[in-house]
């Protein structure tokens, strides 16, 4: 174990307990509570509406302690989840020991971890979030023999009071510096907090969208995660718009991460990358190109797009976002470094070049050093899924990304699907008009998403990983919009998009 690694982990529990978080026992949770003066306990789990939700405990004494990390406690429910009648909604909630995290916002010493939902069985809950997205990875573990890794780019809106100096350009602000990006600083103290809490990051910078409206200064920002185990990729995504929104709250901003917020500007998506692993070692490349397994995942997403839309676009207005021109997705087909096709697949680093050297001519060429052959071997190569947004639920749309990226494993056809639905043009070019007919199309409403859903929700249910009350639970909700028309109903009234978007600013 390389502890001088662990000694500079983000993560005060990492450090100090000199261990990885996935290695975290009881008994260490406890040590680290007694000898760090912490003072309170909190138990977080998601609720339906795809928000944590907290239950406090204030720690009195050693056997009270213990009696919580073993038992858990009870919950309501049918107070968090709309598939669980009150006659029998009580549940149990577990901490997750890998978890725990330091909360940087108690004025309390405050230790904080993630919970599973126990029946009243003390079975784990079929329909849970994060229990959904376990036996989404295991089933896929179990077709494939392969690891299943993501990671998600974050990004969201920061809304403060208007600045005249240094003023940016509309729709300009990608990757752009202070003084032009108002709002740098608080995205790196949120990266702060973030690694903190045990998220593994890959970067943050200032995105595309940026605009002044009623005297607000918008700023788009995008914070990137690292490729990790699909479980944790959700939990951390979860841990992530919790403390933006909290560091929010302290600087006195708003944050929004929902798809869009008004007409002719940059929405917000929720792109989420994907990798399989064996043994450590990237399978998405085979002699530096995209290997037949990674071609037969993405044609498990090109057949179950329509439906995916279900669990990664949650409100209506996810559908004003998912429109031509605007570097989202609307039709079914993939290709290499392309950003008007729903799967992309980007650079990945397999080109035959020392590019460390080629900038710094003062370094050896490293071409056959232990740290090149390590990066070769670790490769960075993913697919990324570019339709969802922020109101989706994380561990509903992992976890269907997962059955996705499973069931080509799964298809007579897999090859022949990839092959038909790969693209190398702007398919929203006029010259390629043709092409883009051939192509299916993402559904437009929540009302449209439930429908595929409902037609592919088998493929879902496969292997026991979506349980049928859940299914039912997403379709009813998604209906319950009856937006079947209200894309093209209000594209041309500004206000009753305003209307909208004020409606569901503060959705996932």
């Amino acid at each position: 174990m390389d502890t001088n690694n662990l000694a500079y982990s983000a993560n005060p529990l990492v450090a100090f307990l000199q261990k990885p978080a996935s290695m975290f026992t009881m008994a260490d949770i406890v040590r680290y509570i007694c000898e760090n003066d912490i003072r309170m306990v909190n138990f977080m789990y998601p609720g339906g509406d795809g928000k944590l939700k907290t239950l406090n405990f204030v720690i009195t004494d050693l056997q009270y302690l213990n009696t919580i990390l073993t038992c858990g406690e009870r919950v309501d429910g049918s107070s968090l989840f709309s598939f669980i009648q009150a006659g029998s909604s009580d549940l149990y909630v577990l901490p997750r020991f890998r978890t725990a995290f330091l909360d940087p916002f108690a004025e309390i010493p405050t230790l904080t971890m993630l919970c599973s939902f126990f029946d009243k069985d003390g079975q784990p809950l079929a329909s849970a979030p994060e229990q959904t997205l376990r036996k989404a990875a295991e089933a896929f573990r179990k077709v494939t023999g392969f690891e299943f890794e993501a990671m998600g780019e974050l990004e969201y809106y920061v809304i403060a009071e208007q600045e005249e100096m240094f003023p940016a350009i509309d729709q300009r602000g990608y990757h752009e510096s202070a003084p032009y990006a108002k709002t740098s600083g608080f995205r790196t103290q949120c990266m702060k907090y973030i690694a903190q809490t045990g998220g593994q990051i890959k970067y943050g910078h200032s995105e595309v969208g940026n605009f002044s409206l009623n005297g607000k200064t918008y700023e788009q920002n995008e914070i990137e995660f690292l490729p990790v185990p699909v479980e944790q990729a959700a939990d951390q995504l979860m841990l992530a718009k919790w403390v933006i929104r909290n560091l929010a709250y302290e600087y006195g901003y708003d944050v929004t991460f929902a798809p869009k917020i008004t007409t002719g500007k940059a929405g917000s998506g929720l792109h989420i990358h994907m990798r399989m692993t064996k043994d450590g070692e990237n399978q998405m490349l085979s002699n530096g190109v995209l290997s037949e397994s990674a071609r037969r995942m993405i044609a498990g997403m090109m057949d179950l797009a329509p439906s995916i839309t279900a669990f990664g676009n949650k409100n209506p207005t996810s559908y004003f976002r998912l429109v031509p021109h605007q570097e989202a997705p609307t039709n079914v087909c993939w290709g290499d470094r392309n950003r008007s096709v729903l799967v992309r697949v980007p650079l990945g680093w397999a080109a035959d070049s020392d590019m460390c050297a080629l900038a710094n001519p003062l370094e050896e060429a490293t071409k056959n050093s232990t740290l090149y052959a390590l990066n070769s071997k670790l490769n960075k190569q993913t697919v990324e899924m570019r339709s969802p947004d922020g109101s989706a639920d994380l561990y509903q749309l992992l976890a269907g990304l997962c059955v996705a990226c499973r069931h080509g494993f799964e298809m007579a056809d897999a090859l022949e699907m990839a092959e038909k639905t790969y693209v190398n043009v702007n398919i929203h070019d006029a010259k390629n008009a043709d092409r883009l007919a051939q192509l299916a199309q993402l559904p437009d409403s929540c009302v449209a998403s439930a429908e595929c859903l409902e037609r592919q929700r088998s493929v879902f249910e496969e292997h026991g990983v979506f349980s049928p009350a859940m299914i039912d639970g997403i379709i009813a909700q998604l209906r319950s919009f009856e937006d079947t028309t209200l894309r093209k109903d209000t594209e041309v009234k500004p206000e009753e998009i305003l209307k909208l978007v004020e409606k569901y600013f503060q959705c996932g």
